[in-house]
């Protein structure tokens, strides 16, 4: 007996910067993994525990948010149509003074709940409370790569309370939960810091998540008081000695990029595009990035500075804001979009051998996608559609390690009225900024 199978679905193919369509296929699911993907009709579905109808709907891969701080969903629409200065100094770090531990796990839920609705089976977030992020995670029955953020003014003490973490949580839930160390950023982390944590990482085979570069001008800060680029300062560190997460990164200097692509197998870099142009911040030139071979995934990062937990709007941005950039709409084709949103970001999270395609033998974390909406009509290009045309609520249904956590828009994980009537009484002391102190002051 196979597990689940879904029939007669199309099933979209991307490899080597080609996306096509297989029409008519049904896929087989035993335990956590695809058995099979063949032509509808050629497996007796009797055969499977679980059937899945999918017609007019699209398989594909589950997306991989590269980098998000998920449960700072509490805050959204408290730092609008501010610079990013006033975006750290006077909201985020003065309202992150009030979190406590159980506010994460309820926030962490709400952002999963968001994610799952919109097709995001895998999340790599950098936060405070993580053991309370991964009971959320074990609850939702997603796949989450979990790093403890440390700021240098705390002290060396912390690398070792969140390298227990690391070591506590990785590879719990069957496999589901991975944990990496998380610096914040090397404005808030100085070279010892930096150094240690790069240290910690390599005795205990963890990879590192960390936010550089995020704009030019912190680079500029950097070169005037370290002498040396955000890239520099972490590659002298010995930060890129283990396999690295880099948020950002839009401050990149061609010799940067030099440094970046000699370590290119190692590292990769999440982009997230609303926040960079929300807050005014600039995009970087994925193009060029990805000619020199190093692998861009996609992000949200978090909606404070995004509002909305949505992939869908990360990958339309991603296209469209490259070609403004360079000036050519020719550049960041359709194909390459997809590319970028499965297999390179199943590259970056640092599964790209078990995520980020639908293929035997893939870890089946799979979305089904509705294109019958009135926004897809006529269906001239199935491609163009997903990347242009789609919406959050055109998933009907989710699979995440071979199990069933949506069905036609049903959650069967998380109850979102719970959520919420556990999230409302905390509202009112999270919203507080007067006199709450900042956990950090933003100075690049």
């Amino acid at each position: 007996m196979a597990d689940l199978m879904i029939l007669n679905a199309g099933v979209l193919q991307v490899t080597a910067e080609r996306a096509e369509l297989l029409d008519g296929c049904d896929i087989i699911v035993s335990g956590k993994r695809i058995e099979a993907i063949e032509p509808t009709g050629t497996t007796d579905p009797s055969r499977a525990k679980t059937v899945l109808e999918a017609a007019g709907q699209v398989a594909m891969p589950g997306f991989i948010n590269t980098h998000a701080h998920v449960p700072m969903v509490l805050w959204r629409g408290l730092g609008e149509d501010v610079n990013l200065d006033s975006w750290f100094n006077d909201y985020i770090w003065r309202l992150e003074a009030n979190l406590e531990p159980e506010d994460v796990y309820w926030g962490m839920q709400l952002g999963l709940l968001e994610m799952i609705e919109a097709g995001i089976t895998a999340v790599n977030d950098h936060y405070w409370h993580m053991e309370y992020a991964a009971r959320a995670v074990e609850k939702a029955g997603t796949r989450a790569l979990l790093g403890q953020a440390m700021f240098g003014a705390n002290g060396l003490g912390q690398i070792d309370e969140t390298a227990a973490f690391v070591q506590r949580w990785d590879g719990q839930a069957g496999g589901r939960i991975r944990t990496i160390l998380a610096p914040h950023a090397p404005y808030t982390c100085d070279d010892e810091f930096l150094r240690a944590s790069a240290a910690k990482a390599e005795a205990i085979g963890s990879g590192i998540h960390i936010h550089a570069a995020e704009t030019r001008e912190q680079t500029q800060a950097s070169l005037a008081r370290r002498g040396r680029t955000p890239i520099e300062v972490l590659q002298d560190c010995g930060i890129f000695e283990a396999p690295t997460v880099l948020a950002h990164a839009l401050g990149a200097t061609p010799g940067d990029l030099e440094i970046l692509a000699d370590v290119r197998a190692r590292v990769g870099i999440a982009h997230c595009p609303k926040t960079y142009a929300k807050l005014a911040m600039g995009f970087n030139n994925l193009v060029e990035l990805r000619a020199l071979g190093i692998a861009v995934g996609l992000g949200t990062d978090g909606a404070v500075s995004n509002n909305t937990l949505d992939l869908w709007e990360s990958m339309r941005l991603t296209a469209m804001g490259q070609k403004q950039l360079l000036r050519d709409a020719e550049q960041l084709t359709i194909p390459q979009a997809l590319t970028i949103a499965t297999r390179e970001s199943a590259r970056v999270y640092g599964q790209a051998d078990e995520l980020g395609d639908l293929a035997v033998g893939k870890l089946a974390d799979i979305i089904l996608v509705d294109l019958g909406g009135a926004h897809h009509f006529p269906l001239n290009s199935v491609t163009a559609s997903l990347v242009y045309n789609a919406r959050a609520g055109d998933v009907r249904t989710v699979i995440c390690d071979g199990r069933v956590i949506m069905r036609e828009r049903e959650h069967l994980t998380l109850d979102k009225d719970e959520i919420i009537a556990n999230i409302a009484p905390r509202l009112e002391r999270l919203r507080r900024r007067e006199n709450a102190g900042n956990i950090q002051n933003y100075e690049p």
